[in-house]
């Protein structure tokens, strides 16, 4: 089993909505990217609702992301993990990231969404375990992966799901 660690939080202080993966995936940790895999989804539909270029420099994405107030992060700071699957983390390797102290730090955020089910369940595990009031908090919204991996689901159908998260902010 390989170690993994995700990357630091990419966001601004004015940050309104936070998109939790579980852990980068090897081509995305290769690349030193997030959501780097050519076939992830992640960043068309990021071109699709907020005109980011899906072929800009990675650091120009993730700054019109954030100006667009959109922040993004791992759940899990650290875990094993063959290959790039969710499901070959081990979980006994699991490593919460400080959400809650990013959370204290970005009073602007009504919204965390969830890139899968595998990021949703490591934040009920790590997070909301120890701190049921966040479901009160905030707005928890889980969203089908858009990793290739994924491929159960359409694409017209995450694509719906991921518009209706983003483009609609509770406040």
């Amino acid at each position: 089993m390989n170690a993994h660690n995700c990357f630091p939080p990419a966001s601004l202080p004015d940050a309104e909505i936070l998109i939790l993966g579980s852990m980068p995936g090897r081509v995305s940790l290769e690349k030193n990217q997030y959501y780097a895999h050519p076939r992830n989804l992640f960043w068309h539909f990021m071109q699709l609702f907020f005109a980011i270029d899906v072929n800009a420099p990675y650091q120009e994405r993730i700054s019109d992301l954030n100006k667009n107030k959109v922040a993004l992060w791992d759940v899990l700071s650290q875990c094993e993990r063959e290959g790039s699957l969710d499901v070959n983390i081990n979980i006994q390797t699991e490593q919460a990231n400080d959400i809650a102290g990013f959370l204290s730090q970005h009073k602007g955020i009504t919204k965390i969404c969830f890139n899968g089910q595998k990021s949703f369940s490591s934040f009920k595990k790590h997070i909301l375990k120890k701190m049921p009031e966040l479901e009160q908090r905030y707005e928890l919204v889980v969203l089908s992966s858009t990793s290739p991996a994924n491929a159960s689901i359409p694409r017209e159908k995450k694509l719906a799901q991921w518009r209706n998260a983003l483009l609609s902010v509770s406040g």
